[in-house]
Formats: structure tokens, C-alpha cells, sequence
């Protein structure tokens, strides 16, 4: 086998593993958003507490805390190397595109994903490393008190609307990932490939949808 082959092999290996990682993280995701939906709750935030509070303390929950980050990690690197071999396999620009880049906004995954990265950081700022005592939490707020930590959040409209756009970009990205996975795990047929396109769709605007209506809410309801 020539070096080329050990190359394609390599590659088509990265995107797997890039692939099966990042559908590790849409089932995360969804549960994340059934979670965090609660905080649109109309009772000073009794639900959502009490599902913080569970997820805090549960054993198994903490556990998979790991598996989430080696998830996000493994698809972050994965994503950086096929990436980077994507840009060297091209160096030249030919005026016929590819099907591939054909899409909308498959040439800018790796921007969006910069994005959610650069987000995600924010993120786990503003409540994760508050919850694990790294950062301290704001005067008049416990630690674990991440209700009330949303609401001062989103009180301000500047930083709910870097979460509204943040998770449009997520929306975007979620869309072309979702499709770019089937076709890496050779799930495309002329049959079903529209219904993967439909349900990528679909996901992605449930996703960044739900996720959107909660800096809303805070912002012009509380």
C-alpha cells in the first residue's frame, strides 16, 4: 500500500472518528436543551433547579461529564486535522466547484465551528467553572444557583444577543455537520439523502431554536 493510500485510509479515518464523536454530542445536546428549556418555566426556576440539582449530585451524570469532554475534544482535533488536510489536498482554487462545495455554508465549517468553540469557552465561564469553584460567582448569587445566574445574564441585551447569535451560528453548523456525517458514514442514497437533508434541517433549527428562545425570553420578559 503506497503512501497516498495510507493517507486517504488516514483521512477517511479522521473523519469517522470527527463523526461518530459529533453524534455523541447531538444526543447531548438535545438533552441539554430539555434542560435548560425549564428555565422558560413560569416558577421562579423550581424546575430547573431541581434538574440542576440532580444532574450535579448523580454519579453517572458525572461520569459522563468525562465522556462529553473527551467527546468534544476528539471532534474539536479531529476536526482541526481534517480540516487542515482538506486545505492542503486543494492548494489550488479551480473555478468548477465541487458538489460538495456546492452547499451552503459547507466552505465555512470550520468558521462556525470556530465560533461554537469561542462560544463554548464563554459558556463554560459564565456557568461551569463557576458550578466546579474555579471562577467565583457574582455578589448575592451561590454557586450553584444557576437560575438566578441566567436571569442576571440575560438581563443584558448585549450578552443575550451574543448567545442569539451564537446559537444561529450552532443552527448553521448543525445543519451541514448532520449531512456531512451520513455522507461520511455512507448513509447517502438518492432515496433517503433528501430525507437527511429534511431531518438535518429539522434539527438544527429545533436545536438552535430552542436554545435562541432563552436569552430572548430573559431579555424582553423578565
Amino acid at each position: 500500500m503506497g503512501s497516498s493510500d495510507n493517507r486517504a485510509l488516514s483521512s477517511i479515518a479522521s473523519k469517522v472518528v470527527m463523526a461518530l464523536a459529533g453524534a455523541f454530542l447531538l444526543v447531548f445536546l438535545v438533552v441539554h436543551l430539555a434542560i435548560n428549556l425549564l428555565l422558560l418555566a413560569d416558577d421562579g426556576g423550581a424546575a430547573f433547579s431541581a434538574a440542576a440539582e440532580f444532574m450535579g449530585v448523580n454519579p453517572v451524570i458525572r461520569v459522563m461529564e468525562l465522556v462529553l469532554f473527551a467527546g468534544f475534544a476528539l471532534h474539536i482535533a479531529f476536526g482541526f486535522v481534517v480540516s487542515i488536510r482538506n486545505r492542503k489536498s486543494r492548494p489550488i482554487r479551480y473555478v468548477h466547484k465541487s458538489r460538495s462545495e456546492t452547499y451552503p455554508f459547507s466552505k465555512y465549517m470550520m468558521h462556525t465551528g470556530m465560533i461554537v468553540l469561542l462560544f463554548l469557552a464563554l459558556h463554560l465561564i459564565d456557568f461551569y467553572f463557576i458550578k466546579i469553584g474555579i471562577i467565583a460567582p457574582p455578589p448575592g448569587i451561590e454557586r450553584h444557583d444557576f437560575y438566578h445566574r441566567a436571569v442576571l445574564l440575560f438581563s443584558d441585551p448585549l450578552y443575550s444577543g451574543i448567545y442569539f447569535v451564537s446559537f444561529l451560528v450552532l443552527g448553521f453548523h448543525l445543519n451541514h455537520a448532520l449531512q456531512a456525517a451520513a455522507q461520511t458514514l455512507g448513509l447517502n442514497h438518492p432515496r433517503y439523502t433528501p430525507l437527511i437533508k429534511a431531518a438535518s434541517a429539522l434539527y438544527a433549527i429545533i436545536i438552535a431554536g430552542g436554545f435562541m428562545a432563552i436569552p430572548l425570553r430573559f431579555t424582553l420578559f423578565n
